[in-house]
């Protein structure tokens, strides 16, 4: 089976032009038997995948609903929960990578570095906190982001080889014209959230590979090193902003007041 497991909707991410509907009649018409939404900390996009997910033209096709996190101190991750668990908590941003860990897998989720080896105030190895410890803890790694340079992707595969990790493939596609550039394949049958995060947990096979993009200014100008300031302190600023309500959402995720949506 292949799937693009790394995909911004317009519904879920204010940058991407590209609605559920058209990555899903697109991915068909590739021969793709999937992909996966990985809006950052927003689950608008799946619960638009959920309005149109009974229609009979989408019976044979599986659309894994995830999420890219970002950390504090860890950059972008990508998040699988298990089918039907959207947890309130990962759409505020902002937790340590240490804590997203012990929260996903309580749960029954898997969670993996995406581009780790991209732009650094955005990638897990950018971090100096980033660690042993906290890789093992992973349950894959991107190894594969159209966005990225080749040398970007061929560390990120070497480093998953190192720890023995699964490699996923995504375009973190914003713009259709993206869209079929990434793939993951695998001899397993993937039909939902539950079907992939048994495959990675089992220690399944896993190929990624696909074509990075030509440079365009856009992506020269975030590599630019103002840009990457201006990321960090977007991000750590949004992060204290929020921290009492991702602080009390987490008191009440502990105390199993679960809030699935």
């Amino acid at each position: 089976m292949k799937f693009d497991l790394h995909c911004h909707t317009k519904e879920g991410s204010f940058d991407s032009k590209v609605p559920v509907s058209e990555y899903v009649s697109k991915y068909r018409m590739l021969g793709y038997d999937g992909f996966m939404i990985a809006d950052h900390n927003s689950y608008r996009g799946c619960r638009a995948w959920h309005k149109i997910q009974n229609h009979p033209k989408y019976k044979d096709f599986t659309v894994i609903c995830g999420i890219e996190y970002d950390t504090k101190d860890a950059g972008h991750v990508l998040v699988i929960m298990p089918d039907g668990v959207y947890l309130p908590l990962l759409k505020i941003r902002g937790m340590r990578c240490s804590k997203l860990v012990n929260v996903v897998h309580s749960l029954g989720g898997i969670l993996g570095l995406a581009h780790p080896f991209g732009i650094p105030s955005s990638s897990a190895m950018g971090f100096r906190l980033m660690n042993n410890d906290l890789i093992h803890q992973m349950d894959f790694i991107e190894t594969f982001n159209t966005c990225e340079k080749e040398d970007s992707n061929r560390l990120a595969t070497e480093l998953a080889a190192k720890y023995g990790l699964p490699g996923f493939a995504g375009t973190d596609a914003h713009s259709g014209k993206y869209i079929g550039m990434a793939a993951t394949e695998t001899s397993r049958e993937i039909r939902c959230n539950n079907d992939l995060i048994e495959a990675v947990l089992e220690g399944a096979a896993f190929s990624a590979g696909g074509a990075e993009r030509e440079e365009t200014r856009k992506s020269r100008a975030k590599d630019h090193w103002t840009s990457q300031i201006g990321y960090k302190i977007y991000n750590r600023g949004l992060a204290k902003a929020k921290v009492f309500r991702r602080k009390a959402s987490h008191r009440r995720l502990m105390k199993h007041k679960y809030n699935f949506v």
